[in-house]
Formats: structure tokens, sequence, C-alpha cells
């Protein structure tokens, strides 16, 4: 009965290291290449633009930030606006006064923009997988 477990075990261990030998890798298709390029393609192509450092355009670089930091101040003051005013803790004249200097502010970075031709499209921030700031 031993010389049979024993037999079994010793096949079971050269089954194990043929099964262990280096596989060959085989050539992949044409059309298994063509996927893969594809891949890369689009995943090169959703990337993040970087900031462009040309010393002509950094200043529209810079207002273009600065402006999508103003319209997220904005629109958090604008929220927290209307929750105060839902809530009854602004008066009459304080909720005109914040709707009007908060419609300045707005009416201001529009300006800014288009002195320096950019878009309101373009006064966001794209934070890859967590999504758009605004």
């Amino acid at each position: 009965m031993k010389g049979a477990k024993g037999a079994k075990g010793a096949r079971r261990a050269q089954g194990a290291l043929r099964s262990r030998r280096p596989r060959i890798a085989q050539p992949a298709a044409a059309r298994e290449i063509e996927a893969i390029r594809k891949q890369i393609e689009n995943v090169a192509s959703s990337r993040t633009p970087r900031w462009n450092a040309d010393p002509d355009d950094v200043r529209r670089s810079v207002l273009k930030l600065v402006l999508t930091i103003v319209e997220l101040i904005r629109q958090l003051l604008e929220r927290q606006a209307i929750r105060r005013m839902e809530g009854g803790t602004l008066s009459e004249a304080e909720t005109e006064s914040v709707g009007l200097a908060l419609m300045k502010l707005q009416e201001t970075i529009l300006e800014l923009a288009k002195q320096f031709d950019i878009s309101p499209d373009e006064l966001n921030l794209d934070l890859g997988p967590v999504g758009k700031l605004l």
C-alpha cells in the first residue's frame, strides 16, 4: 500500500514540474496588436493638458486659473446665500445686497475673460478621476 501511494505522489510531483516549465510566448495576431495600439492612443489622448509655459501666453493662463478660482468662490457664496435666505437668517436688504454683489462679481469675471479671449466654458479645471471642478 505504501508503494502505491508513493508512486502516485511521484507522478503528481512530475506533473507539477511539467506545469512549472516556462511557457514560450506566442506571437500576437495583428488585430490584437491593433486593439492594444488603440487602447494606448485612447489613454494618451485623455490625459489632462499641461500648463502652457509659453511666455506670451503666461498672462492668459494665470488669469484663466485666477478667474476659475474666483468663479468657484462666487458659486460657493451664492449657494451659502441661498441657504441662509431659505433659512431666514438674511433680511430682505441683506438678500438684495448679496444678490447684487454676486451679480456684479459674475459680470466682472465675464468681462475679464472676454478681454483675454477666454470663453466661460474654459473657466474650469479637470481634476482627473474626480471630474471637473465646476
